[in-house]
């Protein structure tokens, strides 16, 4: 992000590649995101003949404006249909929606940063509304205190409307096809953990041996942010989940006892095993990517909706979110 707006920044951080969000606990990758979906908006700012200073509400129209005409010519898979278009440079398809509204929630977060700092002295360029409308959906998030908290559920002035999706599952098929293809108890227990507990992926890579509890059938997902390959969890709300299915403990039991490097100093679960260069390192994304590729399962949502394929009263008796 201080590639983009170091400029903005107070003398005291201008020294090297200092970023906004480093004071708050956030990921590398979410980091970059922000950073790219920023130099979005100066590109606006020299195609317009703006600034930041002048940059105001009624420019937020144009920003949109401009947004839905940026050709993307990165390879995608996208769910829903594109628009293509044609110029100089070849074919190319329009920002998605979904990636338009990040780019101005990144918009926004920067202007209440540089509000916050002191360095604008004025209100946020995208505006931020009441949507009573939500407030009336039964399945939105709650504050702890109900109605008697004072959160209001708000929405940006300019956006794009998008369509929620429900979640798509793997068949029958597909499942039965994951699980011949596991190599090993490792690999087992991943996807068993991810099936009959709901943990997402980067909650499955960031385990560690003091996480398992066996006399009482559950796991603790924990918010780390030291994991060597970058696994994280998604959200940082710690939780406890019950496994309420015996082969799943039972085959983390003996991928520890049997196939665990017994030499291994990490307190990581899951680590990479054999005689090879990378025996001993933690499991990364790529490996569950590889696990699924083998299966010939390449749909892009999964394995995050592994969970959701014959474990939704799992999740609910777990009490994983979704």
């Amino acid at each position: 992000m201080s590639v983009v707006a170091q400029h903005m920044l107070p003398p005291s951080l201008q020294s090297g590649n200092v970023d906004t969000s480093s004071h708050v606990s956030s990921s590398r990758s979410r980091r970059a995101s922000g950073a790219y979906d920023l130099r979005h908006l100066w590109r606006f700012f020299e195609n317009r003949d703006l600034s930041r200073e002048r940059f105001g509400p009624p420019d937020a129209i144009a920003l949109l404006e401009y947004l839905r005409s940026v050709p993307s010519r990165r390879p995608r898979r996208r769910m829903t249909l594109s628009v293509v278009t044609l110029d100089a440079d070849g074919p190319a398809t329009k920002l998605a929606a979904s990636t338009v509204n990040r780019i101005l929630a990144a918009v926004s977060s920067f202007y209440e940063y540089a509000i916050l700092a002191g360095l604008l002295e004025r209100a946020n360029p995208i505006e931020k509304r009441l949507d009573p409308a939500l407030q009336r959906v039964s399945d939105r998030h709650r504050p702890l205190m109900g109605r008697a908290s004072r959160q209001r559920p708000v929405r940006r002035a300019v956006r794009v409307k998008t369509v929620q999706r429900v979640p798509r599952p793997l068949d029958d098929e597909q499942l039965q096809l994951l699980l011949a293809q596991l190599r090993g108890l490792r690999d087992r227990a991943i996807v068993l953990l991810m099936l009959h507990g709901g943990l997402r992926p980067g909650e499955v890579l960031g385990l560690h041996l003091d996480d398992l509890a066996y006399e009482r059938r559950r796991v603790v997902v924990r918010h780390r942010d030291n994991h060597p390959k970058r696994a994280r969890s998604k959200s940082r709300q710690e939780r406890v989940v019950n496994l309420h299915e015996a082969e799943t403990l039972a085959t983390v039991s003996a991928y520890v006892m049997n196939e665990r490097p017994q030499d291994a100093d990490s307190r990581l679960l899951f680590l990479i095993g054999g005689r090879g260069t990378r025996r001993l390192e933690p499991l990364g994304y790529d490996g569950l990517v590889r696990m699924f590729s083998r299966a010939g399962i390449r749909e892009p949502w999964v394995p995050p909706m592994l969970c959701a394929t014959l474990t939704r009263p799992a999740c609910g008796r777990a009490g994983c979110g979704s």
